[in-house]
């Protein structure tokens, strides 16, 4: 690759023994993205098709569903290309576009859980005030902070980095994550502090109200009737597990970066690829299987298809 070449395009190095298990790791790419794709839409189509799922509740599930597609539209299909492909490379304006959507779609996710954590708070604490308080114009609010303000966000990083010189041209990684910032010259103090603040903002103060409010909703139950107690387990596990799975994701793209070094490739391949695979995919199975309703709405899909 020549000079002119080097200054656009990015080798992924992250890849191991690709040349080997190339046919292996494309079988197992695309049949992961067809899961994810088709679980993921299959809950989405049934909270828009029936009305008795409508609720906010729902609404957000849809949402929080549909996140993790388009997450996981932003990884996989690429990374089918690769494992076809005689070289791992990326245009360096395209692996911006890839970390963009990336951590704007994460924002959005933790976000998304704090919309869920406020409904069931409202609907377990305050639930004769619910109609009131969660109206449809109230569930827009927050749909929409949860996609406007970590796109806007993730927007002025990808700006700042779009204006950094680069002197590495090989990601240690199989994506662009956080891990871009090694490919400048020199770090941006500026950078480092907009980081800072926007996972503060989009991620520990989403964490912290999330953790707030389960407690009231913990402590609530517990002072309440057996009936109070089963619809906050009912209504409240999915989203822990949700949560507790994401959360995990996020802690290791960010110690990554830290930790790199002292892990071999493989661990890092195998790390890095159940970060981005128990989520987008466990998600429709834990509200598939915990949300009574969805499951009904299931049930009764799966039945009819086998009676036709």
């Amino acid at each position: 690759m020549d000079k002119e070449l080097n200054v656009t395009y990015i080798t992924l190095g992250g890849h191991v023994e690709v040349n080997k298990y190339r046919y292996l790791y494309f079988l197992i790419m695309l049949t992961v993205f067809i899961l994810i794709i088709c679980f993921n839409f299959t809950i989405v189509c049934l909270i828009w098709i029936h009305r008795n799922l409508h609720e906010p509740m729902y609404v957000f599930i849809a949402a929080l569903l549909l996140n993790s597609a388009l997450f996981s539209t932003a990884i996989y299909p690429k990374l089918c290309i690769d494992y076809l492909s005689e070289k791992q490379v990326i245009s360096y304006p395209a692996c911006l576009f890839q970390f963009y959507l990336l951590y704007s779609l994460s924002g959005s996710e933790f976000l998304l859980l704090a919309g869920m954590a406020y409904d069931r708070y409202v609907s377990i604490c305050k639930p004769l005030q619910y109609p009131t308080i969660m109206r449809k114009t109230t569930v827009n609010i927050f749909l929409g902070i949860a996609w406007l303000v970590p796109a806007c966000q993730t927007a002025v990083a990808v700006l700042l980095s779009a204006d950094m010189k680069i002197c590495n041209f090989t990601l240690n990684g199989i994506f662009c994550n956080n891990l871009i910032y090694s490919l400048h010259c020199v770090s941006s103090k500026t950078l480092s502090i907009f980081g800072i603040f926007a996972l503060l903002d989009v991620g520990l103060f989403p964490m912290l109200f999330i953790l707030f409010t389960y407690t009231r909703i913990l402590m609530i139950s517990y002072c309440s009737c057996r009936a109070v107690r089963k619809k906050a387990a009912q209504t409240c596990l999915p989203h822990l597990l949700v949560l507790i799975s994401f959360s995990i994701l996020c802690a290791y793209d960010i110690l990554i970066v830290r930790l790199g070094a002292n892990f071999s490739q493989t661990v890092r391949l195998i790390m890095t690829l159940q970060a981005v695979l128990y989520h987008p995919l466990l998600n429709p199975i834990i509200y598939g299987l915990k949300m009574k309703e969805i499951y009904k709405h299931l049930k009764r899909l799966f039945c009819q298809a086998k009676v036709i």
